[in-house]
């Protein structure tokens, strides 16, 4: 099928979408942007410190997660070990270096996990799907087997939680909720729209020549040894800020065991559900991940009180999440993003049908 807005054939329904969910980010991001200045102003310090922050933080490593997977199509299954590397880079160059800025830091923490993800995506030049997974999965446990097994990286700190140091931006302070929340805000809404622009440019159109067809991308000239590894590396870098971030701006600490697989998978879910190949999709994803359980613990200790065992309606939590995610994937394989899309269309369509 021949499109005459984008002058390409699409030899398929999932292939376009790929393309429609884009036209809608910038309103979308827009309207995003514009709740989250907002937030601070009306959201109590709770709500700040264990809803909003964490959300900005997981959506910037999720955006991360989606320029791999949903724009260059390399599976990966190790987020939160990069995460894991941005974090202790993040207080090993603080610690170390005196004086340097918290900005700086986190930057270079990003280099660090973009500089380890390059090392693992090598295995992508000639694995791919199901065993380039296994193979991220492995730099997963390696990455956090090394931060415990080496002390110098905890500082031979014997406790194995270490308390992060303060955030100090040119010479302030930085330790209430909305403080923090601003910080993180500005650095991801920096880095998305960094990641909108690379999308939208000559290095997106790349990625989604190796994502659609690798071997017609390689015949018409595109090196797949740096477009692959340029993927891995941002993608780590992303990620490794957003560790950064969730160890001193949320946790306040920085310990292995908060990197799991766990953290891993819950990642991939909020790529797959936010829809993949968006940006916007990745904040979406984010806040369905994130808040949906903590709707449904409010839901259920409100309708059941202490009627039930606390361990039958956590269980009975997970299992409903669980379905949810299923039937979600089900329906709308395309995300979050496929759905404001269409809402979109509706609405500039409303007026016409009345």
């Amino acid at each position: 099928m021949f499109y005459r807005e984008t002058g390409q054939f699409r030899t398929s329904y999932a292939q376009d979408s790929q393309i429609l969910p884009l036209r809608q980010d910038r309103i979308g991001m827009a309207f995003l942007l514009l709740a989250a200045i907002m937030i601070p102003f009306v959201a109590n310090a709770y709500w700040l410190s264990a809803i909003m922050i964490p959300w900005l933080i997981l959506s910037l490593v999720a955006l991360g997660q989606n320029i791999l997977m949903g724009y260059a199509g390399q599976l990966s299954l190790g987020s939160a070990g990069f995460m894991a590397v941005g974090a202790f880079s993040c207080y090993n160059f603080i610690l170390r270096i005196d004086g340097i800025p918290f900005i700086v830091a986190v930057i270079l923490s990003g280099v660090c996990a973009a500089l380890v993800g390059i090392v693992f995506g090598l295995p992508s030049l000639r694995i791919r799907g199901l065993y380039l997974a296994v193979a991220t999965l492995a730099s997963q446990f390696f990455i956090v087997w090394s931060l415990d097994k080496f002390g110098w990286f905890k500082n031979y700190d014997p406790s194995g939680v270490i308390t992060a140091q303060k955030i100090v931006i040119m010479g302030y302070t930085l330790d209430t909720p909305a403080q923090k929340y601003w910080v993180v805000l500005g650095i991801v809404a920096v880095l998305a729209l960094l990641a909108k622009n690379m999308a939208r440019g000559s290095v997106g159109r790349g990625w989604m020549a190796v994502r659609d067809m690798d071997v017609a991308a390689e015949v018409t000239g595109l090196s797949l040894l740096r477009t692959k590894l340029q993927a891995f590396a941002i993608s780590s870098f992303y990620c490794g800020v957003g560790g950064a971030l969730f160890a001193f701006a949320y946790l306040q600490t920085v310990e292995p065991s908060a990197f799991t697989i766990d953290l891993s998978f819950r990642i991939l879910f909020m790529v797959i559900i936010g829809g993949l190949g968006t940006i916007i999709g990745s904040f979406l994803g984010a806040g369905f991940i994130l808040l949906v359980p903590i709707f449904m613990n409010i839901f259920f200790h409100g309708l059941f009180g202490h009627a039930v065992d606390a361990s039958i309606i956590s269980a009975s939590e997970q299992v409903l999440f669980g379905v949810m995610i299923i039937s979600f994937m089900i329906f709308e394989p395309l995300g979050l993003a496929r759905l404001w899309q269409l809402t979109k269309e509706r609405l500039r369509l409303w007026p016409f049908k009345h």
